[in-house]
């Protein structure tokens, strides 16, 4: 089967709304070709190959989609041309040049080909995360998620995922009730369980990465309720911890959700946040009652600790 893959280069921080929009559009995977994200992996060994040279570190970065090469292509790039200049009419959302892509690829040319740039990474001082696929011996203190993202979005390691996987190994209590918010893979919500949470609660917009992030907390045995939720909507009564590891723009718009679901001394873990966004998301905060307490930088990107300002 013929597809079409797609690419269109945006500023970083638009990187997941422009990911949300191919999957609208009926995209059968997405990736993003960040170059921090591929200049990390050379420093740190993460990949097998010696000759991938380090790439220039802009702001922006690619996003590829694969969309089904049928007479509905067209109809769907034109779409996806809708979708990015409202997009670009967003105030205060940097976007990036928005430039579109594409040629034409065959089935066995990318439906595993991330897969090789996928292994075996320990994230923090007990979590490692292992993709399906891979072999892993783990060790006596090891914490293993097994994961695969398939169509939604969260490998954990990225460093908005990693930063929210360590703080995670500080915040969990047993009994704790938790809820992750925007879930993707449910890469957090397993990490949560395995960590001892007493309650977990997982969510997404997208009904696809709910199916996945059921199916990985199935394949690591760890018990979560999964639901499509806009934000915190679906969610009933109060957690001790919230999780958000999304964009600034709707954490922003989640600290008015927030007083109906955050429990007395309850804790937001924010992430996802570039780190220009920053002030923009502690002065929403602010304006909301809610105090940031600790914040974490990882290559670009911001992690927040909130509590109410009373608490805090």
């Amino acid at each position: 089967m013929k597809w079409a893959e797609v690419s269109v280069v945006v500023a970083r921080e638009a990187q997941d709304i422009v990911a949300q929009i191919f999957d609208q559009l009926g995209a059968q995977g997405v990736s993003i070709e960040d170059p921090q994200e591929v200049n990390a992996c050379i420093d740190e060994g993460l990949w097998d190959f010696a000759d991938i040279p380090r790439v220039p570190d802009g702001k922006n970065v690619k996003v590829l989609a694969w969309l089904p090469h049928d007479e509905q292509l067209d109809y769907r790039l034109e779409r996806l041309g809708v979708r990015l200049k409202k997009m670009q009419e967003v105030d205060g959302l940097e976007n990036g040049p928005c430039t579109v892509g594409w040629r034409t690829v065959q089935d066995e040319d990318w439906a595993d080909e991330w897969k090789r740039y996928f292994h075996v990474d320990k994230v923090g001082e007990h979590l490692v995360i292992q993709p399906s696929w891979e072999e892993y011996t783990a060790q006596p203190d090891d914490i293993v998620l097994r994961l695969d993202p398939g169509a939604a979005f969260g490998t954990g390691t990225h460093p908005t995922t990693a930063m929210c996987l360590r703080a995670l190994e500080r915040l969990i209590r047993p009994a704790m009730r938790v809820f992750d918010v925007g879930t993707g893979s449910g890469v957090l919500a397993i990490a949560a369980a395995k960590l001892g949470a007493g309650e977990v609660v997982a969510a997404d917009y997208d009904s696809t990465a709910v199916h996945v992030a059921a199916e990985n907390l199935q394949e690591n045995d760890v018990e979560a309720k999964t639901m499509v939720s806009d934000l915190l909507q679906a969610f009933d009564d109060k957690a001790d911890l919230v999780i958000a590891n999304i964009i600034a723009d709707i954490v922003i718009r989640l600290f008015t959700e927030l007083d109906a679901h955050l429990a007395p001394g309850g804790t937001l873990l924010a992430s996802g946040i570039i780190d220009e966004r920053e002030a923009d998301v502690r002065e929403a905060a602010e304006a909301n009652g809610f105090t940031v307490v600790e914040a974490m930088h990882d290559k670009g990107w911001t992690a927040m600790l909130v509590k109410r300002s009373s608490e805090a």
